[in-house]
């Protein structure tokens, strides 16, 4: 009986086992974590309020929000930041400004960050990569 009990219990711890290393998955969608946050490096410009900024050498840190869909983005060169922009997930690693459109818009995947991006009567562009 002990023999028995001493099997079923090294079984039972097995089975356990394997289960947990087996149910972790690394095979995460990017758009559901943070792997959009960083800094992207390329040209960066902006227009409005009597500001005209543009350089090939910029850069924008891209950071999440405790929202899960908001972005932050923070240019270098001194061009202001945008905050609070809300995205949808396109495809299986891209995410897309809420309500883009052909002239306004914001799109990041793996490597790149897209923006043309107008409010206001001010423009923030950007293309970049990481």
């Amino acid at each position: 009986m002990k023999k028995a009990l001493r099997i079923l219990g090294l079984f039972l711890l097995t089975f356990f086992a394997v289960t947990t290393i087996t149910s972790c998955s690394d095979d995460d969608d990017p758009a559901n974590n943070d792997f959009f946050a960083g800094t992207y490096r390329g040209s960066v410009a902006y227009n409005g309020g009597g500001d005209n900024i543009s350089s090939n050498d910029g850069s924008v840190f891209v950071t999440k929000i405790a929202s899960g869909t908001k972005y932050n983005f923070a240019f270098s060169n001194g061009i202001p930041d945008l905050n609070g922009v809300e995205f949808n997930q396109q495809g299986d690693n891209t995410l897309v400004m809420v309500g883009s459109t052909a002239t306004s818009y914001i799109r990041i995947d793996n490597n790149d960050l897209k923006i043309l991006y107008i409010k206001d009567g001010k423009t923030w562009t950007a293309n970049c990569t990481r």
